[in-house]
């Protein structure tokens, strides 16, 4: 096959193009004798990913959920060769996605030597490329440049200035060359102009100032810039990728019109929609050392815990919607669960646990700093708002493991058949009339496995209504799921859970409900009087 020939496929025509030796192409002669031919960024992107889609590669490895609904849309974006806005809340893959894009670019591309915006040797655009190429011709030296140094980014700020992202005059350089401000080689290019022929991305984009967005307008619609009064309009060859939160539209800026109507293709991103996605994204992005899965072992039952937590405080009216739950609040959690377990473990000389359920209280911290509170959860407070999130997520994923207490309290009210009457239709009675005969559970936060496991075989009927439902597992599994149980039975209010500073405590509701500290009473009696 020649160069230049055209391989036909299915639906498009590719031009194909001997492989580049850049080894041996260190000249503009050379590389007009190789046969290659340059195109711009967005037809280069577009390329390469309708190759990958024929050959049914992953365009964006390790974005999790977004299969049928955000990476469809990025295809289609990038084969129309747009400019793109990802629009959506924190922690959903915007940055990520747009950093991945240069998976899609030609592995090398040449430049001009020593050229500040990566001038294409075949169509120079710096006065620097141009002089260069007018002295020494085909001898012009090139160099060949990687992917990953095609890539600019800029998080947008309210100081974030136009000299920063387009550039400026150098008056140093003028000095230092003994150039007059008039003369172009005065001009410091700013980071726009140096992503030339690569992807450019501006994060937050509506916290850059309404005057800063203004300036952008020309290299979206013309693509050049002018720097200050100079006649020069450098034409610029980028793919720019704007992300953005909706929240910043009300708290801090605004995208100005007529810059979001140059960027042709806005796409919203949102959280993962099912548990198991959810899960995945957890297990691909928590950062967990070898040392670590090999002493604690992690139970599907608490991992799916955590990332109902995150659904939990999505739908919470205590938590401010706009703000958002970013998927970094279960990652965070998942790590921290893990460390509660090896810190117990380490305090007990134990050489490997598992996670158990009173290790979630270890999880808070993940959980206070990642939620953004309305007036309501302020006044309940952030650990409170907190503790109130594992409890919900512990009552929604008990009815996928146990019967629902709720519907054997409903069954009860009704006029069916009274529990009483047939013990056997309420599996939790055994448990809680144990608690009600005054009995109570006390379990230490650092408690060893092999102690925790005594204490949950004296609640009565707690492991008979685990090997009925799970007679599989093995004995530690089994111990997980008994603590399990009672934390299921609080959330639904058949039992008392109190939680203190190192231990929680387990008891009949109605004796927790009447009792109180004499000692306080007699305090609040004396102030009385």
């Amino acid at each position: 096959m020649e160069s230049g020939d055209i391989v036909l496929n299915k639906t498009y025509r590719l031009p194909v193009f001997p492989a580049m030796n850049t080894k041996k192409i260190k000249t503009l002669g050379d590389l007009k004798k190789s046969g290659y031919e340059p195109k711009s960024i967005k037809e280069e992107i577009r390329q390469n990913l309708i190759s990958k889609l024929q050959k049914q590669e992953t365009t964006f490895p390790g974005i999790v959920g977004y299969e049928d609904t955000v990476i469809p849309d990025v295809e289609r974006a990038i084969l129309s060769k747009h400019n793109i806005l990802f629009l959506g809340l924190r922690g959903q893959a915007k940055t990520r996605m747009a950093r991945q894009m240069v998976e899609l670019l030609d592995e090398y591309i040449p430049v001009i030597s020593g050229s500040d915006i990566n001038d294409d040797p075949l169509n120079p655009v710096s006065k620097y490329a141009v002089d260069l190429i007018a002295e020494k011709g085909d001898a012009t030296p090139i160099e060949w440049i990687h992917r990953s140094q095609r890539y600019g980014e800029k998080l947008a700020t309210p100081d974030v200035s136009v000299a920063d992202l387009i550039g400026d005059i150098d008056p140093i350089k003028a000095a230092n060359l003994k150039l007059s401000f008039a003369d172009e080689r005065v001009l410091h290019y700013g980071i726009i102009p140096r992503s030339n022929r690569g992807i450019f991305v501006i994060n937050e984009l509506p916290d850059l100032q309404a005057r800063i967005q203004v300036a952008l307008f020309n290299i979206l619609e013309e693509g050049d810039v002018q720097i200050r009064g100079f006649k020069l309009r450098l034409p610029l060859d980028i793919l720019f990728v704007f992300t953005a939160n909706p929240e910043d539209y009300t708290n801090r800026g605004s995208i100005v019109t007529p810059l979001k109507d140059r960027i042709q293709s806005q796409i919203l991103t949102h959280y993962p929609k099912s548990l198991e996605n959810a899960l995945e994204i957890t297990e691909q992005e928590a950062n967990i050392s070898e040392e670590q899965k090999a002493r604690v072992k992690v139970s599907d039952l608490l991992k799916r815990l955590i990332e109902q937590i995150a659904f939990e405080a999505r739908g919470s009216e205590l938590v401010d919607k706009k703000s958002g739950v970013s998927a970094r609040l279960t990652i965070s959690a998942f790590e921290n669960a893990v460390s509660a377990a090896e810190r117990r473990a380490i305090v007990n000389n134990e050489k490997q646990t598992q996670v158990w359920m009173s290790d979630l209280v270890g999880i808070i911290p993940s959980i206070t700093g990642k939620v953004e509170l309305v007036y309501e959860g302020e006044q309940e407070g952030p650990y409170q708002v907190a503790m109130n999130l594992v409890d919900k997520a512990i009552r929604t994923q008990f009815v996928e493991y146990f019967p629902n207490p709720d519907q054997l309290k409903k069954r009860r009210n009704t006029g069916k058949p009274s529990m009483e009457e047939k013990p056997d239709e309420n599996p939790y009675r055994p448990i809680t009339q144990w608690f009600d005969k005054g009995n109570n559970l006390n379990m230490s936060f650092n408690t060893s496995d092999k102690d925790k496991i005594l204490q949950l075989y004296k609640v009565d009927g707690l492991h008979a209504l685990v090997k009925k439902y799970f007679p599989k597992v093995n004995d530690l599994q089994s111990a997980l799921m008994m603590e399990f149980v009672l934390h299921g039975l609080s959330s639904y209010s058949l039992i008392s859970k109190k939680i203190f500073e190192n231990k929680v405590e387990f008891k009949d509701l109605m004796g927790s409900m009447m009792s109180f500290d004499s000692k306080d009473y007699e305090e609040e009696f004396d102030e009385e009087a």
